[in-house]
């Protein structure tokens, strides 16, 4: 017997009083699970603070966005197959890939 994969891969909605979410869909503050977890930030302690919820999402990003980690890697961090003065070109892995080296793909 075949499974009911409707039954199983639903949309539920999560969540209950006292819990609160930002949906981004309808762009308001919601209490417990009126919308799919797919379309809502939270669940938030608070409905002042899901109601910063957005504030919140742009401020994180702005911090990801400005993180040197991200943007100016360290040389001695560089992936395997990287010289210095090679940043821009392909990580040469040194071959197995596309009869290029390696398992005898002449």
């Amino acid at each position: 017997m075949a499974p009911n994969f409707g039954r199983i891969f639903r949309n539920r909605t999560t969540g209950g009083e006292g819990e609160w979410f930002y949906c981004i869909r309808h762009q308001k503050v919601e209490e417990g699970p009126d919308c799919p977890a797919k379309d809502r930030l939270g669940p938030y302690a608070t409905r002042d603070e899901a109601e910063h919820a957005m504030d919140l999402a742009r401020e994180r990003n702005e911090n990801w966005r400005n993180d040197r980690r991200w943007n100016d890697p360290d040389p001695d961090d560089r992936p395997p197959g990287r010289k210095d003065g090679d940043d821009d070109g392909p990580v040469d892995f040194g071959g197995g890939f596309g009869g290029h080296g390696g398992d005898g793909d002449a």
